[in-house]
């Protein structure tokens, strides 16, 4: 099999069976013999595709007699790939994207090869005459084509930033992030694991901030190499390591996890704590705590304890009982939509305010675990202000045993920009991390 019509298998699980694109994709290299270079071209089409798809769709209307509802499946990507190619990589000469695109369609919709070629054709001899929509007639329409976000999440943008803000977020939704490590000190020094990435060929750029926090680059198939295996590091992203930096657990804490799938947080939360203490970290599927025990063992990790619980259920077992508790709700995910694009082609502005209701919730009954003069964080990946500061004040205002904690100038000097009031919200265009927003409030009686 092809790197071209792996990718095509991908694009139908993720848009016929709403698989998240990492997941696929993973699965897809691990089951089939792919070499290194068709890994690659198989990862970049994918992601290629997903980010682009707006854009690629508006293409192809204007070449297609057939509306994309009409079209099946593989018709579909098959287009979306070979017009991606055509496009986007430079290094695939036009003929091949064209040929290799209806050579796989003859397998998966004969029917269609025809349309397909003819398309594809088209649209290589007239590329040059594709032109957006005006941007003086409809900004939100324009932005929408041009870096393949629905037109509500542009509206939405507008409506809480500038058009050069909104601007720069879409393109940075559209960019490849950085791969970030956790080097986990329970088991080897900072310095040590990093000594191991230098010999192993890898550039390492460490994080000035976060020391453990380093970015790697060359470093493909992270889960099967021998640093992962060992439990040196953890795959996990700055904005991600900041929410447990900012709780700050310490040594003989009893922390409580309320959302803790897939767990990084809680590993984290336990390295800090130089694995003395307790932590529990629920979640309500047996599959994502299983990932947290596994992840855990790995790790070297003997003080987080899982437990099936839902948060949007009080537990009047831990009352009063929590040093510090993390509530890193279920959201929207607009932050992580540079690792999982497909985000935001199945969200709707609906969901934001549907899921609105559950963080709250999720919040209130988290809140009276804390002990008094104890800690709660609330954080999401997203960068809905509803989903963020507007639930903090909310909260706030209904609970007066609590107070909003400054979290202080150096988290502000160090990532600068737009942040509401004693609190932190990350952005992709701006800080180059996921989107991450973060809340400390003690409590104080």
């Amino acid at each position: 099999m092809n790197s071209r019509e792996g990718a095509l298998l991908i694009l139908y699980e993720i848009n016929e069976k709403d698989a998240f694109s990492n997941i696929a994709i993973n699965r897809e290299l691990r089951n089939k013999s792919y070499n290194r270079l068709d890994k690659n071209l198989i990862t970049e089409l994918v992601y290629g595709v997903l980010e682009n798809q707006i854009y690629i769709d508006y293409i192809i209307e204007q070449f297609s007699t057939v509306k994309i509802k009409k079209m099946n499946p593989y018709t579909l990507n098959l287009l979306r790939l070979g017009i991606y190619q055509l496009f986007f990589l430079e290094k695939i000469p036009d003929f091949a994207a064209v040929n290799e695109t209806v050579d796989i369609s003859k397998k998966y919709c004969r029917r269609t090869t025809g349309f397909i070629n003819g398309i594809l054709r088209n649209v290589r001899r007239n590329r040059e005459n594709i032109k957006l929509p005006s941007l003086d007639k409809n900004i939100a329409e324009y932005l929408s084509i041009k870096y393949s976000h629905p037109q509500w999440l542009v509206k939405m943008f507008l409506n809480n930033f500038d058009k050069d803000f909104t601007e720069g977020l879409l393109k940075a939704n559209n960019a490849v992030p950085d791969l970030y490590v956790r080097i986990n000190t329970l088991k080897i020094t900072v310095d040590d694991c990093i000594k191991l990435f230098i010999d192993g060929g890898y550039t390492v750029e460490q994080n000035s901030f976060i020391e453990e926090a380093v970015i790697v680059k060359g470093l493909h198939s992270i889960e099967q190499s021998d640093l992962y295996k060992k439990g040196y590091i953890q795959i996990q992203d700055l904005g991600s390591m900041l929410v447990t930096k900012i709780l700050d657990p310490e040594e003989g804490d009893l922390v409580i996890d309320v959302c803790g799938a897939p767990g990084g947080k809680a590993a984290h939360m336990a390295q800090l704590m130089n694995n003395k203490g307790s932590i529990i970290a629920r979640d309500i599927y047996d599959h994502k705590l299983g990932l947290i025990e596994r992840n855990a063992k790995r790790l070297g990790i003997s003080i987080i304890r899982t437990e099936k619980f839902n948060g949007n259920v009080l537990d009047k077992k831990m009352l009063n009982k929590a040093n510090k508790v993390l509530v890193d709700a279920p959201c929207s995910g607009l932050g992580i939509i540079r690792r999982k694009p497909e985000i935001k082609y199945r969200k709707q502005y609906s969901d934001i305010r549907a899921i609105t209701a559950l963080q709250y919730d999720i919040l209130k009954n988290a809140s009276r675990y804390v002990k008094s003069g104890g800690v709660l964080v609330y954080s999401t990946c997203t960068i809905s202000p509803k989903e963020n500061e507007d639930i903090v004040r909310k909260f706030l205002i209904h609970n007066p045993d609590y107070t909003l904690a400054d979290i202080g100038d150096k988290y502000r000097d160090f990532f600068p920009g737009k942040h509401p009031e004693n609190m932190i919200q990350l952005y992709p265009n701006i800080h180059n991390t996921d989107g991450f927003f973060i809340s400390k409030m003690e409590r104080i009686r």
